[in-house]
């Protein structure tokens, strides 16, 4: 049967969660996601079945965090569209819809945040997007070269790509943070991208300073 795509408002106490749902958004994202709807009331549609257990209710599929949002800023009812999927079917769902959603290409990324930026200023825009206010003022700079860079045959820059849970972020950017001030107390005033540089490679130089002493 297909699935009907009509937008339907549903009573969010008549909206219950799957139990199986995998999904968790971090304390910080959820907070700019309930502020995004607030601010402006949009929203992509719950994506819903007819409960298989509880009559006249519903089972969310996709949109826990937005159902979530919606009743704490105050909402009654959501925008859902409800799907006809059997148990199995239900499960897939759960497993793929919050993850098909790909990753950015960082050159449009770039422009959109470029474009973003002529009205939005960093901190603004952290509070909507994902990204912080750090990585919002750094791709701002990404495609300026480095100060006094010469470019050779066997010169290029590399990026380094890893995901840190909330603790450590928390740790990490405290130590970025101490390098960076450290930097700056002794060199001239560089780009964003530069600061995060140099104080990565500073972390790093402290750290084998510390081993080699230790086995010495």
């Amino acid at each position: 049967m297909k699935n009907q795509t009509n937008i339907i408002r549903i009573p969010l106490d008549k909206l219950l969660p799957h139990p199986e749902n995998p999904n968790r958004m971090s304390k910080q994202n959820f907070d700019k996601l309930k502020h995004h709807i607030k601010q402006t009331g949009n929203y992509e549609p719950l994506i819903v079945r007819a409960h298989p257990e509880i009559e006249n209710h519903f089972q969310i599929l996709n949109g826990h965090h937005r159902a979530n949002a919606l009743r704490q800023i105050g909402e009654t009812f959501a925008d859902c569209v409800e799907w006809n999927v059997d148990d199995d079917n239900a499960r897939i769902l759960l497993a793929t819809l919050n993850r098909l959603g790909g990753k950015d290409e960082l050159n449009l990324k770039i422009s959109l945040i470029k474009n973003l930026s002529e009205k939005f200023s960093a901190k603004d825009l952290s509070k909507l997007l994902p990204d912080t206010k750090q990585v919002i003022e750094r791709l701002k700079d990404i495609t300026k070269p480095p100060a006094n860079f010469k470019a050779d045959s066997k010169a290029f820059l590399n990026t380094l790509v890893f995901f840190l849970d909330d603790e450590q972020i928390e740790i990490v950017e405290a130590a970025l943070e101490k390098a960076i001030q450290q930097n700056l107390e002794r060199k001239q005033q560089v780009t964003k991208s530069q600061q995060m540089s140099q104080a990565i490679t500073t972390i790093s130089k402290s750290f084998f300073k510390g081993v080699y002493n230790e086995r010495i």
